[in-house]
């Protein structure tokens, strides 16, 4: 079974944890074809299950974004 965008955006970013991520690099490192598809993954995963988007640095850029990151139970 192929993977959705959403479930490799999700697996990305629980990969990451607990870093925060910018859907700039989700997008980049993922090759999506548009950082707003990035950006509605980041979206629709915001506070389910221990996904928290909020603004701060992106781990893998530096620059002070709005990010998404998973807390571990």
């Amino acid at each position: 079974m192929m993977a959705t965008v959403q479930d490799m955006v999700r697996g990305f970013i629980e990969r990451l944890s607990p870093e925060s991520v910018c859907d700039d690099c989700i997008a980049e490192r993922l090759k999506l074809s548009a950082t707003s598809g990035a950006n509605k993954q980041t979206r629709e995963l915001a506070g389910m299950g221990g996904f928290e988007r909020t603004q701060n640095v992106c781990a893998l850029c530096g620059a002070p974004r709005k990010v998404i990151r998973y807390k571990r139970p």
